[in-house]
């Protein structure tokens, strides 16, 4: 064993811990010494205003005491105990989650976080319908175990993609890089559920499990469907059968301004998956909400799957104490007015400011900015599946300024707590304009 202490805690970091979705060799990470509501502060004492919400899950913002409060009392009585026994925390977060779902939701399955979450819907719709094919989007990210990583659009698929899980991708809606030449949001809607339709049909209804989508997605790009998309998608699987999942990993628990985001679009799915905002991932959980129908399949039926930590009882008190604090306080609601009132025309201000802005787009605290080097071609400031000069030089100033973003691709995701106030909605705001300066000479556009 090598002599640590003379190492930086940065370098012993680097050298210790393998780092997911990096090159090792490449990865900076900054140390976090502390956080507290929507800040997070450095080793160094540098301070900066989280607009990422870490992965877009801190929805009740760091370290709320409440939460903080009911993990520890949780601590002090229960611990861990196995899944197959009963206990209040679960029995409690299951009931609550149920409270704010869809009509006909029956009960909860509890995973440890969002990816295990799609497996176990895809179990269940398999195995309720006896078919094996899954149908997703391309613009799309569901996780990255074994089903989810295919079941997922973007290029992280690529290198994980055998080729033999069953998974057939489709397009779904998207005006502003409308693969389908639409003009219109009625047009891209009504194209993008007849390619949808036409997909089915050629791969064989009687052969399709599900259909799982992000009801807004999110890490590509922050995108709500038309008026109408949704409802015709559970239209084609009720009609052939299809179990219709609605993965709300991202979009749920506030972020989008309702409890979860297919409230927007007034439509029945038949499976949810949640995560992240559940708890704002105090404690790793994650879960399927069922409905009554694939219930009743496993009522005298076995359901073969389960995890040691499912339902485990710390992360199930934070999620009771996150979800309790929510209906108290009315998080929720603060996040639909902050997006309305602050967010989306602050972001709209920002784009007549910057022209490398094609577009905004999102709800509640849960925006991107699709950044271009032209608008009347829509270049995308970086190409799809990599980074550019342009978007290193982005985030660069965008930590000098002290505010944590989501970066993907050509975009920049403004996503903060749901219990960001008005004036640190501005303050992030303010920040990002200073911080976009420095890519306005990337703009070649007229």
């Amino acid at each position: 064993m090598s002599d640590r202490s003379a190492l930086t805690s940065y370098e012993r970091e680097r050298a210790a811990v393998f780092h997911s979705w990096s090159a090792q060799e490449n990865i900076t990470p900054l140390m976090v010494r502390d956080a507290e509501g929507v800040y997070v502060q450095l080793e160094d004492g540098t301070r900066f205003l989280d607009f990422s919400s870490q992965l877009v899950n801190t929805n009740i913002g760091h370290q709320h005491p409440d939460v903080i409060r009911a993990i520890q009392e949780q601590a002090g009585r229960l611990a861990t105990i196995a899944p197959q026994h009963g206990y209040e925390s679960r029995y409690r977060a299951a009931e609550l989650i149920l409270d704010h779902s869809f009509e006909g939701a029956a009960k909860v399955f509890f995973t440890n976080g969002g990816t295990e979450a799609v497996e176990h819907a895809v179990r269940m719709a398999r195995l309720h319908t006896g078919r094996s094919k899954v149908m997703s989007a391309y613009r799309s990210y569901h996780g990255a175990t074994a089903t989810s990583i295919n079941l997922t659009g973007d290029p992280r698929r690529w290198p994980n993609d055998n080729a033999t899980a069953g998974v057939v991708h489709f397009f779904g809606p998207f005006l502003y890089r409308s693969a389908f030449f639409a003009e219109t949001e009625e047009e891209e809607c009504t194209r993008a559920l007849a390619h949808l339709e036409n997909t089915i049909l050629f791969e064989g209804p009687s052969t399709i499990a599900a259909i799982i989508l992000e009801t807004i997605p999110g890490t590509a790009g922050i995108m709500p469907p038309p008026a109408g998309y949704l409802q015709g998608v559970r239209d084609l699987c009720t009609r052939h059968g299809i179990i219709y999942i609605a993965d709300e990993v991202m979009a749920g628990f506030g972020r989008a301004g309702e409890w979860f985001a297919y409230h927007h679009y007034d439509v029945t799915p038949d499976l949810v998956v949640f995560a992240k905002g559940v708890n704002s991932g105090y404690v790793p959980l994650g879960g399927v909400v069922i409905n009554d129908a694939i219930c009743e399949t496993f009522r005298e039926r076995i359901y073969p799957g389960g995890l040691t930590y499912s339902g485990h009882p710390l992360a199930c008190a934070a999620a009771v104490a996150t979800i309790e604090t929510m209906e108290r306080d009315g998080i929720v609601e603060n996040a639909r007015r902050v997006g309305d009132e602050i967010l989306r025309p602050g972001l709209q201000a920002l784009a007549e400011q910057h022209r490398v802005i094609g577009e905004v787009r999102g709800m509640g605290v849960f925006f991107a900015l699709d950044l271009v080097s032209d608008r009347a071609t829509r270049e995308p400031l970086a190409p799809y599946g990599s980074s550019s000069p342009a978007m290193n030089e982005l985030i660069a100033a965008t930590r000098a300024e002290g505010l944590l973003v989501f970066a993907n691709y050509h975009r920049i995701h403004v996503v903060p707590p749901c219990t960001v106030t008005d004036d640190e909605a501005r303050d992030g705001l303010a920040r990002l304009d200073r911080a976009l300066r420095v890519v306005d000479r990337y703009y070649v556009g007229a």
